[in-house]
């Protein structure tokens, strides 16, 4: 759970204390790597896969998901440039016979924040907004929507709802770190790092150096 989203969980103002680790940060390569291959597999490469992270917890898994996407496929990682060329090459065909100076990209990461389409604005306050920066039209591409916590699925509701927007896209594949259970709406990841059975009032903070579970107290 990122800092946002704890600061809006009750006991509001509370404070995560953590009672133990259940990733290290070896494991949580190993579990991207797993993914990462997953994804290649299903989607036969990279070349129409675009990653989109939720705001907030999912921006940086999406991030390392990307580098490892693009180390697996050895290119290199995609850097913000002209979405354009992520997944292609750069420059002309080379004459026959000569060395390629061409850099090819993985995939595009974009960002998404959902505050605005949940289905519990009223009931709980409101999410300060976050960016969102899709910089390719999604139409006909294969979405990744990456999340660090798959918990009782209503973000990820939000995130279909919010992704038409930018396009129809062929089809939206949901890669979590942490499966915790407990969901309310027919939603299952297509990727995951971890089914880690919960406690309801429990919480799981993801980083890329560990897993760990724990509950919130007040300072």
């Amino acid at each position: 759970m990122a800092e946002r989203e704890r600061r809006m969980t009750r006991p509001y103002g509370g404070v995560f204390v953590a009672r133990a680790e259940v990733m290290s940060a070896d494991e949580i390569g190993r579990a991207l790597r797993r993914m990462a291959h997953e994804i290649i597999e299903r989607n036969k490469g990279l070349d129409n896969v675009v990653l989109v992270g939720l705001q907030t917890g999912g921006v940086t898994v999406a991030r390392a998901l990307a580098s490892v996407l693009a180390d697996i496929e050895g290119v290199e990682p995609w850097d913000g440039s002209d979405p354009a060329v992520a997944g292609e090459t750069d420059g002309e065909d080379p004459a026959p016979g000569a060395e390629s100076d061409e850099v090819v990209h993985g995939p595009v990461v974009g960002t998404l924040d959902v505050a605005l389409y949940r289905d519990d604005i009223g009931i709980r306050p409101v999410l300060p907004e976050e960016v969102t920066d899709i910089p390719v039209d999604l139409d006909g591409r294969d979405v990744v929507l990456v999340d660090d916590v798959l918990f009782t699925g209503r973000t990820i509701r939000a995130a279909l709802d919010a992704l038409v927007d930018f396009g129809r896209a062929r089809t939206i594949q949901l890669a979590v770190m942490v499966d915790r259970g407990h969901r309310e709406l027919p939603i299952r990841p297509d990727y995951t790092g971890k089914n880690l059975p919960t406690r309801r009032d429990e919480l799981v903070d993801v980083s890329l150096t560990a897993v760990r579970i724990g509950e919130m107290a007040k300072p």
